[in-house]
């Protein structure tokens, strides 16, 4: 699937909330996860493929790949500094805070509710996920301009 950059007006969007897993709904989960490992990012939310419903995936090195339907931040504990990219703002990097442990709860692709603990990693995956539901960006974290650096993609 392409990924869509900014300024695509589907990243400012809310994204809809699913109301039923059907068949079309596990294709565009598979299909995201695809997109995601080929683009080599940590998580990957359907507003970024142009699909306006609360998705995400999310892909930590060396766990299984994390499928949320309608997932919603219960619990953040904590503040650290990260330094953040994003997929749909292509050769960028900022630092911003985030949380050091997120809860939250969501449907698994067999529509069945689950929790989720996350640190570190995890966690700023699932904030900046569930962020692009709302159609917010990193960037609006970003507090002065020195905090966003140009940078140059890894070659693959």
């Amino acid at each position: 699937m392409k990924i869509h950059t900014v300024p695509d007006p589907v990243l400012r969007q809310k994204a809809k909330r699913v109301t039923s897993i059907d068949r079309s709904v596990q294709k565009l989960i598979d299909d995201m996860i695809d997109t995601l490992k080929d683009a080599s990012g940590a998580g990957l939310a359907a507003p970024q493929v142009g699909v306006s419903l609360r998705i995400v995936v999310i892909e930590i090195p060396d766990e299984e790949v994390i499928v949320l339907v309608n997932p919603e931040i219960i619990k953040r504990i904590g503040e650290r500094t990260v330094d953040e990219a994003c997929l749909s703002i292509p050769g960028y990097q900022g630092t911003i805070t985030r949380s050091v442990q997120i809860k939250a709860k969501a449907l698994d692709r067999s529509g069945k509710a689950i929790r989720i603990k996350g640190e570190e990693l995890l966690a700023q995956a699932l904030e900046h996920e569930i962020d692009h539901l709302d159609g917010v960006l990193y960037t609006d974290y970003i507090k002065d301009s020195e905090d966003l650096k140009k940078i140059t993609p890894v070659p693959s």
